[in-house]
């Protein structure tokens, strides 16, 4: 926890500061997060476990300013409950399988977050189920963030965990996501942008982005942002960095 904080307490005084987000905690942690902290705090992202109700009356009482939640949520009264216990001025995020709990998230006013991998390949879901999830986003015009698996700017084979004998597998790329749920918003059939491979399939301007035809502009691409595709969630704030360089993108 301590190297964690660290690093994230240098990487938000690096040139990239602009990219990095909250910091995201498990709440069964917090207690080893608070005892690392000196001056300033940074902004923070809990993550409920499966008590809710030990959870929430544990970030109440953390000294820590809590503006985002996130937690997985099986079904709509779960979301509905979880709603009516947490306050309204703190962002919530529900970690969904089911693409059918949008709607009931978005009636409430929270956030869809999907799963895009894992340390084993067969936590990776289809490109379909992705495409899925981030059309119907769009459509109720649900803000959503993404987590796991999303290291590198496009689909790749890469190594799935740090350790030398790990699995390998396909990971989806944070670059095509977002470009895909920009492009969902458009109208556009996604499924082919989420397994893209290739850097030179884009097109990257001043102005815009272009991918097999279709224009992204400059204020899409900042309204998806802003209001859409908010963030992902990653345990590796250089090795994003260290390829969109390669990539000759930063």
């Amino acid at each position: 926890m301590a190297r964690a904080v660290e690093n994230y307490q240098r990487y938000r005084e690096s040139p990239e500061s602009w990219m990095l987000g909250r910091f995201v905690v498990p709440v069964a942690r917090l207690d080893e997060f608070e005892a690392t902290l000196s001056g300033q705090v940074p902004p923070v992202s809990a993550l409920i476990g499966a008590d809710l109700e030990s959870d929430l009356d544990r970030i109440e009482r953390s000294p820590v300013p809590i503006e985002v939640i996130e937690m997985k949520a099986s079904d709509a009264q779960h979301i509905e409950s979880a709603m009516r216990r947490i306050s309204r001025h703190i962002t919530l995020y529900f970690e969904i399988s089911d693409v059918a709990l949008i709607p009931a998230i978005r009636s409430t006013g929270a956030r869809a977050k999907i799963r895009t991998g894992g340390v084993t390949p067969e936590a990776f879901p289809p490109a379909a189920h992705i495409a899925q999830f981030l059309e119907v986003c769009a459509a109720s015009e649900t803000p959503f963030k993404a987590t796991a698996g999303l290291h590198h700017p496009l689909r790749s084979y890469r190594p799935l965990t740090y350790s030398a004998d790990g699995p390998s597998g396909w990971m989806f790329g944070f670059l095509n996501v977002f470009i895909a749920a920009i492009l969902a918003r458009k109208g556009v059939s996604i499924e082919p942008v989420l397994i893209e491979e290739s850097v030179s399939a884009f097109r990257f301007t001043g102005h815009a982005i272009e991918w097999s035809g279709h224009t992204i502009s400059t204020e899409e691409i900042a309204s998806a942002r802003r209001e859409f595709a908010i963030s992902f969630g990653s345990c590796s704030f250089e090795e994003p960095v260290a390829d969109l360089r390669a990539l000759k993108l930063l």
